[in-house]
This record gives structure tokens, sequence and C-alpha cells, in this order.
């Protein structure tokens, strides 16, 4: 059955070779006890080795059943030692991590068997070496004989033809030698059993043949086994085994069942699966738990640094896009005549404007700021887009489909606060009077003028909120606030909106008129006084009035406030005897309400209004607002008037124009009584041009940029201002969510595309549109939050990648001392017929449970301190989960470390797979 035929092995040393085997030609039966004895260094363990497949000859063949191995591969090589050859060690060379039971296994698992089928083979295995009921015991718990046991039992397990002993005895007593060599001649009963010892007695009473070697040669063979019976038994055995396969695939077709499959699966083979060499490296790990948990510790840190970052950074992302919702409502698209290219502009600020400038020995140069202030003045001036917003366009938008926004106002460019007027109690009278609101706020800004705050009076308008229009939703506005009374909708209705701390702006509810004159300037002298008394000019308030301070109002005496608009007719006189402003500004200080005649309105404040404690950016800040009824209302009379003002200015000639937008206009002057500072004068003569829109214009470019006012623009803008100018020049659309934002906006991009559009049953292709800019200005900032959230956090990342490189490199040094404390473990798998891959494979999946338990504690160690992060800041910013790692993003780092520690391993792993088995089974 085994047949070597002149085989040599030679060794090289240093600068010498060592014949360790000089030509051994021998014969093996297929059963019998055969002991190989000899001095040290005669070449008995080489020739073991050789039979075994662990160490390979140099010359002559190695036969085995009839077939010759010198055209073997390292694969041939591992089956032949997995099927064909069992070893009994003189250190018994189990695997201490492992129980007995899965010692035994070991070769079974080698070859590809199932689970429960090598359960059952290892325990018969373990029962025929007498340990039944022992099965789950660890090496450290048993005796030196009971160890020999289940390496015996291991080598019986996979039922080879061939049992090889290395002085299976050379490490027991004299009584349990005994035991088991008694076990070991009941196994040559049945196969080859080759026993290499120095003992000459143990050889001669157990062996049936006695093999000597001397100085790598055969000296002596006590009975030897012929050519011709070689030939013979091979022969018989080939015939058993084709016998053997012939019933067995007959009995499978009988069964129905797949005969290529069958005897596919019956070849022998040597495959260690993925999952036992993680089952053996997770046992490993285990048994040095202490050492596996600290590793994995260290290396968390990096991925613990990395997803803290990531933590952060999806924390404060979800935090904008839990505001970006709400955001929508105080950012809605905007469509208006004129707009800025916010992208080129961004460009454009990003652009390197520097200029290289060429050095002169001992000449100062000259940096042109006027030629560069006139070339940033010329390219602001390009970036200010003016948009044709015409019917079409304005019909195209009022078609977008509903479910894509909440609410979309329409705005005409009216300036309504020439026509609103309020009853306010002047100084000195005993009864209200109707004064606007333009004439009120110019009135209290001439007052500020006279206090300690003169300096700043000039900029009360910019804090004074004006009327605006209402979204016209009353779902939309109930939705984002609390309502006190109702919601405005009907034309002769207007509300007021608070902040979140129930507060609204003094110098607003003097303006609509909620304070008497009197009421307005105490608040000037208490601020004034104070100051004074910060200042230590005065020690003792002087001119406060503490009985006339009013610092609260309830919600009874807001309600109910009535306003009253007038159309243009009424509010503007004839006075066509000045030059340039034949209409005069008529305040009717002292008038009373009239009717309702001629479209004249009474607008009573119906609603207040406070954002809901969740709404941060709603649609309507602190201020008056209202209805689309109203604007409705107010181009439709005034738009309505014949030879009024708005035609005036609709049919001014282009000189008249331009010049009263080169400051040639005449103002109209009336007087309002009051009393500032006994010094001051009682009567003081006011001066009102029109609109405040208009005066604006003309005191700066469009933008601010210097760019030239057309006498066009100006009497368009008049136009509107007066309410004469039934197209929208302006859209706000508030989306329903940050999703159907894009709807809106895909919506809108439709206009500028190529393909033709439908509007009001008539065909435009993109010849007959112009292009229309929105603004989005939510998108644009939400975008740079995000980019300035990810530049800063994958600088974060990079800077702490390097903890994460230093805990990679540190785990492929703890992979690689694993390696050499295991060195014996690999050994025995490969006596086992384990391949060089299985051996890789078992290093590469330690190192993925380290990195996969490194991602573990890195991620529930960043889930805790973002659990403890959160509580405290929590109180201290209102804002919960600041710190929220995403759970794909924690598989992903898991995976990530896990990555990274097979790279760590690659190379410990390699150098594993490449131990030589003989050398590894003789490492201590």
């Amino acid at each position: 059955m085994l047949k070597l035929t002149n085989i040599t092995k030679d060794y090289k040393v240093a600068d010498t070779v060592v014949h360790a085997l000089k030509g051994v030609s021998l014969n093996f039966r297929k059963s019998e006890f055969v002991s190989i004895l000899g001095p040290s260094g005669c070449g008995k363990t080489t020739l073991l080795n050789i039979i075994g497949g662990l160490d390979k000859y140099t010359s002559g063949e190695l036969s085995i059943s009839g077939v010759g191995t010198k055209d073997f591969k390292d694969a041939d090589w591992d089956v032949y030692r997995n099927h064909r050859i069992g070893f009994i060690f003189q250190s018994y060379n189990l695997i201490p991590h492992q129980t007995i039971l899965g010692n035994v296994e070991l070769a079974l698992t080698i070859a590809g068997m199932s689970k429960a089928e090598r359960i059952e083979k290892a325990k018969k295995a373990l029962d025929r070496v007498g340990l039944a009921g022992q099965y789950y015991k660890k090496p450290n718990q048993l005796s030196g004989g009971q160890c020999q046991r289940v390496a015996i039992a291991r080598a019986l397990v996979n039922e080879p033809e061939i049992l090889l002993a290395d002085e299976p005895t050379g490490a027991l007593d004299t009584t349990t030698s005994v035991q088991i060599m008694d076990l070991i001649k009941e196994i040559s009963n049945e196969k080859l059993v080759i026993m290499v010892t120095h003992n000459p007695d143990l050889a001669e009473k157990y062996s049936t043949r006695i093999i000597r070697l001397l100085d790598g040669e055969v000296v002596a063979d006590t009975d030897s086994f012929s050519d011709e019976d070689e030939v013979a038994e091979v022969t018989a055995i080939k015939e058993q085994a084709e016998k053997e396969e012939t019933e067995y695939l007959q009995e499978v077709a009988k069964k129905g069942g797949n005969v290529k499959k069958a005897k596919k699966k019956r070849k022998e083979r040597a495959k260690m699966s993925i999952f036992t060499a993680f089952m053996l490296s997770a046992r490993n790990l285990i048994s040095k738990r202490a050492r596996t948990i600290m590793v994995g510790i260290a290396g968390s840190i990096g991925i613990v640094g990395i997803a803290l970052v990531l933590a952060f950074s999806a924390g404060i992302k979800a935090y904008v896009a839990s505001m970006q919702d709400d955001m929508l409502s105080g950012n809605p698209i905007e469509i208006t005549e004129s707009t800025y290219d916010l992208e080129a502009l961004t460009g454009m600020m990003n652009t390197n404007q520097k200029v290289e400038v060429v050095k002169k020995p001992n000449k100062v140069s000259v940096d042109s700021m006027v030629e560069y202030f006139i070339k940033m003045g010329d390219k602001a001036d390009s970036l200010l887009i003016k948009n044709d917003i015409n019917k079409n366009y304005i019909d195209y938008v009022k078609a977008m489909p509903s479910e894509y926004y909440s609410a979309m106002t329409l705005g005409y460019g009216i300036d309504v606060h020439n026509n609103v007027f309020t009853k306010v109690r002047e100084q000195g009278k005993t009864e209200d009077s109707e004064i606007s609101i333009t004439a009120l706020t110019a009135l209290y800004t001439e007052i500020l003028s006279k206090s300690s705050f003169a300096d700043y009076s000039k900029y009360v308008s910019m804090f004074i909120p004006n009327m605006k229009q209402t979204p016209d939703n009353p779902d939309y506005i109930a939705s984002q606030y609390t309502v006190y009374g109702k919601v405005a909708t009907a034309k002769d209705e207007v509300m007021l909106v608070i902040n979140k701390e129930d507060q609204m702006s003094d110098l607003l509810l003097a303006r609509l008129g909620y304070y008497t004159q009197d009421e307005f300037m105490n608040i000037v002298y208490k601020a004034d006084d104070d100051l004074r008394i910060e200042k230590g000019e005065i020690t003792e308030y002087e001119n406060f009035n503490p009985d006339l301070y009013k610092q609260y109002f309830d919600y009874e005496e807001l309600l109910n406030k009535e306003l009253y608009w007038y159309p243009n007719s009424q509010v503007f006189t004839d006075a066509s005897s000045m030059m340039y402003a034949p209409y005069a500004y008529n305040h009717r200080a002292d008038s009373a309400w009239a009717s309702a005649d001629n479209g004249n309105l009474k607008l009573k404040v119906v609603g207040i209004l406070k954002p809901h404690e969740s709404v941060m950016f709603g649609s309507l800040t602190s201020g008056i607002y209202y209805t689309k009824a109203f604007t409705d209302h107010v181009l439709s009379v005034n738009g309505a008037e014949t030879g009024g003002i708005i035609d005036y200015y609709k049919t001014l000639d282009t000189t008249s124009l331009n010049e009263y937008s080169t400051g040639l206009r005449a103002t109209v002057e009336y007087t309002l009584d009051y009393t500032f500072n006994t010094a001051q004068t009682s009567k003081k003569t006011l001066s009102l041009s029109g609109s405040s829109s208009i005066f604006s214009m003309l005191m700066g470019g469009a933008g601010g940029t210097g760019a030239t006012i057309s006498a066009d623009d100006i009497k368009d803008t008049t136009v509107r201002t007066l309410g004469g100018n039934d197209l929208a020049n302006e859209v706000n659309i508030y989306p329903i969510s940050f999703a159907s934002k894009d709807l809106v906006t895909k919506y809108l991009d439709k206009w500028n595309g190529n393909e033709d559009i439908i509007v009001n049953g008539t065909t435009l292709t993109a010849a007959d549109r112009q292009d229309v800019k929105y603004t989005d200005t939510l998108s644009l900032i939400i975008n740079l939050i995000n980019t300035m959230i990810d530049i800063v956090s994958y600088a974060l990342i990079a800077f702490t990648s390097v903890s994460l490189v230093v805990s990679t490199v540190m785990i492929g040094i703890i992979t690689y001392v694993s390696v050499v404390e295991r060195i014996k473990e690999i050994g025995v798998i490969r006596s086992l017929g384990g391949r060089k891959k299985d051996v890789s494979r078992l290093f590469t999946a330690e190192t993925a449970i380290i990195g996969l338990l490194a991602g573990i504690i890195g991620i529930g160690a960043t889930y805790g301190v973002s659990a403890i992060v959160n509580a405290i800041l929590l109180p201290l910013t209102g804002i919960a989960n600041l710190a929220a790692l995403p759970f794909t993003q924690a598989l992903i780092l898991i995976a990530l470390s896990v990555g990274l520690t097979l790279i760590s391993g690659v190379f410990p792993a390699r150098s594993a797979a490449k131990k030589d088995p003989v050398v590894a089974l003789r490492t201590e």
C-alpha cells in the first residue's frame, strides 16, 4: 500500500549539505505495526515526516496505493495528510484553547464535514480511547496519558490508512505507556502503524516488524515486504475501492439522488471553512480575553475620534435639516423684478483679485484702489438681474400645482402708509385726530432728533416694520402661530404679530397710534434721562413722568384698534401751481372718518399672533399685516381713479421725470403741533416727498451699486407705490416642505428651459420667453452651512485618522505576536491536512474579530459619550441630540475598523501560512 523507492533527503546547512536519507527503499503492508529504531540523527523522524507528507523528499518516489507522489502539489499533500495519515506526537500537540472534542473535530472540520457529523464521529473516537463523557474539558484539565489518548483519537477520527507515531510514550510514565501501546497495538490490526522510538524493548514487545536505520540507510528489516506482494495488495485495494464506489453510487441512484453530485462529494478534499477559521480564532481570543479587550479598546480610539466628529456633524446637520421646513416659512422662494445672481456673486467673491506687482529697487509702487473699486463696481452692476415679469409669467406661476406649496403671495409694490390713517391724541388736545402713518412716523422721528439720540434718529424707519400682506392661507398661518382673536381674511381686517417673548416694538405701537403723543414723548424722556443718569450728568429723573409710562398692553387693548384707509383722491390733493409736484399730500390732521364713499375702508385689528414654541422661522415677523383682499381692494379703487395722481405720473414726460430724479422736486409742507423739551419750538414744519420707496431709490442706485435709475423706472415705481399697476412684480412662494421646494424650483426652471409651455391655452416656445431668475436664499444658506460643517468635519477626521492608523499598525503587531505564540498550532493544522490558505484565514479571521470588537467598542463609546454630551448641551443650547451618530454611519465605521485590521493582518497572516510545519511542530 505504501512504497518508498530510493528516497533521499538532503538539507543545506550553511555551506554544507547534510544527507539525512540515502536511498531508502521500503514497502509497507495495509495493516502492520512497524517500529523504526536507530540512534539520534539517523533519519528516523525525517523518514516519518516524509511518509506523513510534512516534509518533501529530495529524490526517489513515494507511492500510495500504486499512485506516485512526485508530481503532487501542495493541495494534494494537504488531502493526503487529511485523509490518509494520522499523527501521534510525543508532546501531544493539543490546542490549549480548544476543548478535547474541538481538538478531535479539527481534522474533520478541515475535511469540510458538517457540524453534526463531525461531532458524532469525534465523540465516537474519544469513546474508543476511553474518554467518554469528558468531551468539553480543556487539555490543561487532563493527565498526560489522557492527553495522549486525545491525540490518538484525533489521529483516528478521519479514519486514516496510516498512523504515524513519533515517540508516543516518550513523555509518559511506565503504566500509562503500557496502556497507550496496548491501544496502538489494537489499532495496528486494521491499519498500518509506523512508530519511531528509541526504546528497543518497546519495539520488540509490540511491533510486528522492526526497521533499523543508521546514517540515513536501512540496515535491518525483520519482516520485509516484497514488490510482488505489494503489487498484489495494491490491486486488491483498488478493486475493493472501486466496488465500494459502485455500490455507493448505485444506492444514491436507487434513492433518486444526484449521482454526479454524490460522486463529487465523495471525492477526498481538505478545506477549512471561513466560519471554522472564525470559530477557532474566536476561541483563541476568548482564552486571552483580557488582552483581547485591551487590544480592542486601543484599536477603538481612532474609531471613537472619527465617530464623534461624524456624530456632531450629523447632529448639527440634522438640527439644520429639522429647521429647514421651519426656515422655509421665513425664507420663501422670491421672484422680483430686480435681483442678484447669487451664484455669480459667490464665484466673484472667491476669485483672487490679486495683481502681480513688478518691484523696482528704491521705488514704491502705487496700488490703484480707484481702479480696483471701479472694476469691482462694474462687476457688481453686472450681477444685478432685471427680470421680465410679464402677465404670461405671472399666469404660469399661478398655475403651479397647489400641492407644491402652502401659500403664494403676489406683490404689487404698493406702499399703503400714505393712505392709512390712525387716531392719535395729539399733545395739548382733548380729542383724537386722524394722522397718516407716514406723517406720524415723520413726527416721532423729528422728536427723536431733538433727544440724546439725535445721531440715530435717521435710522428709525429701518427698525419700524412696514405694513405687509399676509400669505393667503389662514390654515398655513394658524399652523405656525397661536391666534388670539382670529386670522385676518377679509379686506377690512388686519392683525398684529408679536414675538415669542410677547413683545412688540414701541416704535411700531406708536406708529399705529396705540400711544398718545405725550406717552410716546415720555418714553423718549425716560430713555434720555436714563442715559444722562448713567453718564452721571443728573442724579434723578428730570423729564420722565412714571404716570405716563406704559410698558404693557392687554390683548383687549390691542384688539379692535381701528385704522382708516383712503383712496389717493382723498390723500393727494391738487396743487397744480407747484412746478414739479402738482399733487400735495393731505395729512388729514383735522379730518374725521368720513364714510365708505369712494372706497374708504375702516380696518380693524382682529387678531394677535404669537409663534408656536417649536417655530423658529415663521412666515410672519413681528409687525402688522393686511390681507390679499385688502390688496385687491386697493388695486381696484386706486386703479379705477381717473385724472388723479396715478394718471399724472403715467403721463409725466421724460424731462420732468429726469428733473425730479436729480433732486428738483417740490415738497409739501404742513405743521404738527408738539412740544418736546420746553426749550424747543412748539410748531415744526415737516416735509414729505411722496413715498418712502421713491425717496430711497432717489438717494442711491438700485441695490446700492451706483446704477443709474431711469426715468421709466421712477415712473413705474411711483405708479406701483400708488396702487396703479395690477400686474404683480413680486412673487413669494412658501413650499410645503424642503422636499417639495425642489418641485417648486423645477417648475420655475421649466420656464427657463427649452421645451414649449402652454399658458392660458397659448403655446409659448423658448424664443417667446425670457429667463426669469428666482432667489432661493434658503438653499444657498443651507448649502453654505453644510459645506462649512463638511469642511470642519473632514479636517477633524483627517486629524483623528492619525490615531486610527496608529491603532491599525498596533493591531498588526499584536497579530504578529499571536502568530509567534501559535506556531505549534499552525504545525498541528498543517499536519492534519490544513492548507496554507486555511492558516492564513485563521489569522485573517483573528484580525477581523479584533477589528469588529474595536469597532463595536468605539461605536458603543461614541453613543455613550454622545448621550452625556447631549445631556450637558440640552439645557445650555435648548437643542436635543446635537451629537447623533446615524446608524448607517456606525455600521460603516465598524466595517472600516474591520477593513483596516484586515489590512494590518495581511502580512502576519502570510507569514503564518509560510511556516514550515515540521519546524512549527518542533517549536516550544
